[in-house]
């Protein structure tokens, strides 16, 4: 009777399986990290272009505040200094919070006359503080 028996062996899919679930995991974690890339360059890309803006906000308004000065009108903002040879002006246009634009011009006479533009410079004034913590091992313990 055992011989007419046949016994019954479920199919083997225990190896597949693991191998389908491992592959759908790694899949998922890919996709995953290829969203969190895609956001960080996104923020990147806001970044730079409000930078860009900014920068070319301050622009502009620096050329508004020199062709004012080259027809003798001088903005509030504005330092006026005497030199031997004319007049130095000196002003500044916010880029950001942590930049500005510097901007200093020598009108050889008077205002308004031929001038030379001696500073267009976008400068950092955001505080710097230097890292003074750092544990330096001295050789005892």
């Amino acid at each position: 009777m055992n011989g007419d028996k046949q016994k019954f062996s479920p199919p083997m899919v225990g190896g597949s399986s693991l191998l389908v679930i491992f592959a759908i995991l790694c899949l998922t974690i890919f996709a995953l990290l290829s969203l969190s890339t895609v956001q960080a360059d996104e923020r990147l890309g806001k970044a730079a272009a409000d930078a860009v803006v900014g920068y070319y906000d301050a622009d502009r308004n620096a050329e508004l505040i020199l062709a004012r000065l080259r027809h003798g009108d001088v903005p509030d903002t504005v330092k006026l200094t005497e030199t031997e040879v004319g007049v130095t002006a000196e002003y500044a246009c916010r880029i950001s919070d942590t930049q500005t634009l510097y901007v200093t011009v020598n009108f050889n006479g008077a205002l308004g006359d031929e001038y030379t533009v001696t500073r267009w410079q976008a400068v950092s004034t955001a505080l710097w503080q230097p890292d003074d913590d750092i544990k330096v091992w001295d050789g005892e313990s």
